[in-house]
């Protein structure tokens, strides 16, 4: 055994030690991919960051109810005597002025990108006092917006994503002018993308008479889930439904995360496809090359497997710095990068920033050694195949 990795050490080194005189196949075949990684890597990220961006903390405490069949606030309706139930009903958190629930309206304004000047979908909400108190709001610039007044407060990610949207602006939407007086987080959440008013408020200005469109409701606990939502299911004077709003936001998200990852995998594939053939050729120049030195190594007692083994761990040396390369660049590149993209399941912007996570980045190295493996795989075999006579007749 002892021999057997002598063997495979010793050939391995001088194949890598010959390296400089096939440097530009060499260069070749890491650069495809390290592009093929760069690639992956970058349209994930997308993926990782509009999904990150759809979640929030905490959700496993919090519910969002909406009209029984539909999929999305837009197409929910509920009136003020089915709010007022639903904030009755048992399993929620409750403070000194009763219920942890917040009736929501939501709508969709078009306000210009500041990168393109573009207009875009914006979600505008109308929440209730108990909004603050569900969810994880901070504000981090100016002041709460004051109830009964045309003041709004926009997320960090609409802030940054959406001209006009400055402390101490006035925007107008449809008839009426509102102030812009504060800038919150939302726990890195969807939120974070919209802008928020007082319900009372945003009602009027939008001809929804005494309507909105879901509750969101804190849980006394994680676990008082089921007792709340069957306290709605079995209530007959509602037609509603009950999700977590992780639940939620993940379904929400479902579409365009798995689009993105799909086209990232088929670009990406198709990458890999080029690099894996310029890996073949260099490892193929590489046996080729050297053919009367391997045949010399047989000769004198080398054993096939330390020279199959030898070829593909060049090939995978070369497609792990390829890997790592492309892996850093993508990682200095993309993490953190600023976008906005619309949700095509509520056609409204959602701001969002790359997210190049650890699992990514193994991925996309994985990917670069399978890309590596094969690619030295067939070359192996030739190696050990050819006839040692003939080889060494070759020049």
């Amino acid at each position: 055994m002892t021999k057997w990795f002598s063997e495979i050490v010793s050939i391995t080194q001088y194949n890598l030690r010959t390296i400089p005189q096939r440097l530009g196949a060499s260069i070749a075949a890491m650069v495809g991919i390290a592009g093929v990684t760069l690639v992956l890597v970058g349209f994930l990220s997308i993926a990782a960051g509009f999904r990150a961006a759809m979640s929030v903390a905490g959700a496993d405490d919090v519910a969002i109810v909406l009209r029984q069949g539909a999929d999305t606030e837009m197409t929910s309706g509920l009136s003020r005597d089915e709010t007022r139930l639903i904030a009755d009903a048992p399993g929620l958190a409750r403070s000194g002025d009763g219920a942890l629930s917040s009736a929501e309206l939501f709508v969709i304004i078009n306000l210009p990108k500041r990168s393109t000047g573009t207009d875009a979908n914006v979600p505008f909400r109308g929440v209730e006092k108990g909004a603050f108190a569900i969810r994880d709001v901070k504000i981090i610039e100016g002041r709460q917006f004051t109830a009964g007044r045309n003041e709004v407060i926009v997320g960090v990610g609409a802030a940054r994503a959406f001209a006009g949207l400055d402390i101490g602006n006035k925007i107008r939407l449809g008839q009426n002018e509102w102030d812009v007086v504060g800038i919150f987080t939302g726990g890195g959440g969807s939120a974070e993308s919209e802008m928020w008013t007082d319900a009372a408020v945003l009602q009027p200005a939008y001809n929804r008479g005494d309507s909105f469109q879901s509750v969101y409701a804190k849980l006394a606990s994680p676990t008082a889930f089921q007792q709340f939502t069957n306290s709605l299911t079995t209530n007959p004077q509602l037609k509603v439904k009950a999700m977590l709003q992780g639940e939620f936001l993940a379904d929400q998200s479902s579409m365009l995360t798995t689009f993105i990852e799909q086209v990232g995998f088929f670009i990406a594939g198709m990458m890999a496809l080029g690099a894996l053939f310029g890996a073949l050729n260099t490892m193929y120049s590489a046996v080729a090359a050297r053919t009367r030195e391997i045949a010399t190594l047989r000769a004198l007692g080398f054993g096939k497997s330390p020279v199959v083994l030898s070829v593909l761990l060049e090939s995978l040396i070369l497609a792990l710095v390829g890997g790592i390369v492309g892996a850093t660049i993508a990682y200095l590149w993309f993490d953190g990068a600023k976008a906005a993209t619309i949700n095509w399941q509520t056609f409204s912007q959602i701001a969002f920033a790359f997210a190049v996570t650890p699992q990514l980045l193994v991925s996309a190295i994985i990917w670069a050694v399978t890309i590596g493996l094969i690619g030295g795989l067939f070359p192996a075999i030739r190696a050990i195949r050819m006839p040692i006579a003939k080889a060494l007749r070759e020049m």
